[in-house]
Formats: C-alpha cells, structure tokens, sequence
C-alpha cells in the first residue's frame, strides 16, 4: 500500500519556541506602552515612528511563531504569501497613522485650565 502523507501533520513549534515567541510579543507589547506612558523625551515624529515599527515587529513575530510561517517551500511561505502580508501591513500601519491624524484634526480643543480658574477668581 502506498503511503500516505497528511499535510497539516507537521510540528506545531516547541513550548519552548511558544514561550520565545510570547517574551518577544509582550516586550513588543510594553516598550511602546512604556513610551507613551513614561512621557519619554523624543522627538513626536521618532516616538511615532518607534511605535509602528515595534507593530511592525510583533506581527512578524506573531507570523513567525505563532502562525508557524516560515522560509521553506513545504511550509507554504511563497512569493504570493510574502506580498500579501507586506500589502496587509502596509495597510494597517498607513490606516493606523491616517485614522489618528484625523482624529488628532477634528478633536476639539481643550480649553487652557488655568486661564478658567483666572476667569473663576476674578468672577467671584
């Protein structure tokens, strides 16, 4: 009889690369979060960009690890699957900066506390 070979047979990774793949997704997690709320002296421009590159970061983790994509042919990352996660990034990201620009333009703007506590005390 011939043998027969199931494709979705094959490793799923080791706890051990999970727990990697994890570290790496929860460090790509907290160092942004830390920027943002650590109030860390850079540039807006560079904070932005360290954000979406750590983003970009942890999808290819997520990819890697996770999803199990690798660089062999058996595994199924082609050319077509290279493009079409690079197309879904670039999506995302772009989406991402366009959504908040506009909201960062159309929010109202926040009135000065301290000029309407002057308003207050010359009031009464």
């Amino acid at each position: 009889m011939s043998e027969h070979v199931n494709p979705h047979s094959g490793s799923h990774g080791t706890m051990g690369r999970l727990m990697i793949g994890f570290a790496m997704a929860a460090i790509l997690t907290i160092l942004p979060f830390g920027l943002v709320m650590g109030e860390v002296d850079l540039p807006r421009n560079l904070t932005i960009a360290l954000i979406m590159g750590m983003g970009a970061l942890q999808i290819i983790v997520h990819l890697v690890y996770f999803l199990h994509v690798g660089t062999s042919s058996e595994e199924g990352w082609t050319l077509v699957a290279t493009i079409f996660s690079v197309i879904i990034l670039v999506i995302v990201l772009a989406g991402s900066l366009w959504v908040m620009h506009n909201m960062n333009e159309n929010m109202m703007p926040m009135p000065d506390m301290e000029q309407m506590m002057n308003l207050q005390s010359q009031q009464g």
